[in-house]
């Protein structure tokens, strides 16, 4: 935001719903994309404006992809980091694909129950929590066995990547004793209730321009079937106007991780397309 504000640019950086200081309605059913998207809309038109270069990372890419989906009209371009685009498939619902791809022990799908993700989170101090949560690197999606509890995704030692401060963790850290996790777990547990609702959007290309950006020492890089989407034109085919950028060694907070580069990206590709 400094870097961008510093070119000139108004620089807004929303709490989603069930985030930071914003509401978290308690049912899943308030987090489908179409309730993200639409809080988002009504925030541009609350701030007067028309048109945005959309920003975003993890579950605000998703967001994102959708935002671009459901309104074009509002995105002038998009620049996307770490989590790909995903096609909807006409007849598997989205955590059924998941179960199919990495077993019913993926953390998305063991996340599904209320109450037994948020038991586990409250295990540890929300600072080692946060740490964990930074640490992830590289290599395997994340899979838990049934028989271990959630808990054992927070308890490996886990050091402050470099990138970070421990002002930082404090910082998150507070915003999630205020709030609690089931807002942000309510994003996965929406999952499939997204899909039945986006079944008129089957097929549809983004329209907009992207830039897409990840490290390849990122956990989304290396789920089974993502590399290849990417690099062998099934992603072009869903989004058209598309550039990729890998960095080489950056995990997944490659907005944090390398936020110099991350930042030169953005301007570059937002000055690229004001030409």
């Amino acid at each position: 935001m400094l870097y961008l504000s510093a070119r000139g640019y108004r620089a807004i950086a929303p709490d989603l719903r069930g985030y930071g200081d914003t509401d978290a309605p308690p049912s899943p059913s308030g987090y489908t994309a179409f309730h993200i998207v639409g809080d988002l809309v009504a925030l541009l038109d609350a701030l007067g404006l028309q048109q945005v270069f959309l920003v975003a990372h993890d579950w605000g890419a998703l967001i994102a992809w959708c935002f671009c989906l459901f309104r074009p009209d509002r995105i002038k371009a998009l620049v996307n980091m770490s989590v790909q685009f995903h096609p909807r498939h006409p007849e598997i619902k989205t955590l059924q694909r998941y179960r199919d791809l990495l077993g019913d022990d993926f953390y998305m799908c063991r996340f599904q129950k209320p109450g037994e993700a948020e038991e586990a989170f409250a295990c540890e101090e929300i600072t080692q929590v946060m740490k964990s949560l930074f640490s992830f690197r590289g290599g395997r999606p994340i899979v838990v066995p049934k028989e271990l509890g959630l808990e054992v995704l927070f308890r490996a030692p886990a050091e402050l990547p470099p990138w970070l401060t421990e002002e930082d963790i404090n910082y998150f850290a507070a915003k999630f004793k205020k709030t609690g996790f089931t807002g942000g777990l309510n994003y996965y547990r929406a999952m499939d209730l997204s899909w039945e609702l986006m079944g008129p959007w089957t097929g549809v290309e983004v329209k907009v321009p992207v830039k897409f950006i990840i490290g390849d020492a990122d956990i989304t890089y290396h789920v089974p079937g993502v590399e290849e989407y990417i690099h062998k034109g099934g992603f072009k085919k869903d989004v058209p106007d598309l550039e990729v950028v890998v960095m080489e060694g950056v995990a997944h907070f490659i907005n944090q991780e390398k936020a110099e580069e991350v930042s030169h990206h953005i301007y570059q590709y937002i000055t690229q397309i004001l030409i």
